[in-house]
């Protein structure tokens, strides 16, 4: 396993074809101030130009919590200028994760709040620990979701449900939280990293070339009507059907062999 670090609070960890990104500032319950939007927005870029990296799993350092969301005491001491000035290196962080070309999983344990929350939604799958409790409290302060949340959690769980969540801004645990399938997988208290590096390395003995291309389609055809959605389908299958991946997965299939996939 090696490791990589992206500024003060922002780690990446290989485990072969899986990339494990960890939110790093356990002082802060990892907390995301300026600092930490810049580097997971600097390691993001990285791994989405990362061939090797076939899945992405967002993990955290703190023993009881995910990520609490945005730093308020620092976004206290902000003129209205800063706040400007910020935006967009905030922004940056909660897209570089959701704009991942290839699977993500969070794995979420204790507080997932706010921006927190967003980072997890921003993830193609959730694993949450018996301990989770996530929930959109902007509005209690002020401000709305600014990470995706307005839009990511209608996707998620429809537009009624996501506006009672957003606009009584209430906490809601972990087991409440699989029912309205908010999170995706609960597993016991102290195994979401584990349960979900597993599901990450599951997911990375398939091709990377379909993989990537399977995500691409979900992602871009959600929305659209059936018609438009079949045709980014297809465009999605004619990438990968004359690569070195689709022949080597239907060689490996014929030959009764575990894939070597090429990646290409």
């Amino acid at each position: 396993m090696s490791e990589e670090r992206f500024g003060e609070f922002v780690l990446v960890r290989r485990h072969g074809h899986v990339a494990e990104l960890v939110l790093d500032r356990p002082k802060a319950m990892n907390a995301v101030s300026t600092g930490m939007a810049r580097s997971l927005a600097d390691a993001c870029a990285a791994l989405a130009a990362d061939r090797d990296a076939r899945v992405v799993v967002l993990t955290s350092s703190h023993e009881r919590a995910f990520c609490v969301g945005a730093d308020l005491k620092e976004r206290n001491s902000f003129t209205d200028a800063d706040l400007v000035r910020q935006r967009p290196v905030a922004r940056a962080a909660y897209t570089g994760v959701l704009e991942l070309p290839m699977p993500t999983v969070a794995a979420v344990h204790g507080f997932a709040l706010g921006g927190g929350f967003e980072l997890a939604l921003s993830c193609d799958l959730i694993v949450a620990d018996a301990t989770a409790v996530v929930g959109l409290p902007e509005v209690s302060v002020g401000v709305i979701p600014g990470g995706g949340g307005t839009q990511l959690l209608p996707r998620r769980v429809g537009a009624a449900r996501a506006a009672e969540l957003i606009f009584s801004a209430r906490r809601v645990e972990a087991a409440e939280a699989a029912e309205l399938g908010l999170v995706d997988r609960l597993v016991e208290a102290g195994r979401d990293r584990e349960e979900a590096l597993a599901l990450g390395e599951r997911i990375a003995g398939n091709s990377p070339v379909g993989l990537r291309a399977a995500k691409r389609a979900l992602r871009l055809g959600h929305g659209l009507d059936l018609r438009a959605g079949l045709e980014v389908e297809d465009a999605a299958w004619r990438s990968v059907a004359f690569s070195g991946d689709r022949a080597e997965g239907v060689a490996a299939f014929n030959e009764k062999r575990t894939p070597r996939w090429p990646g290409e």
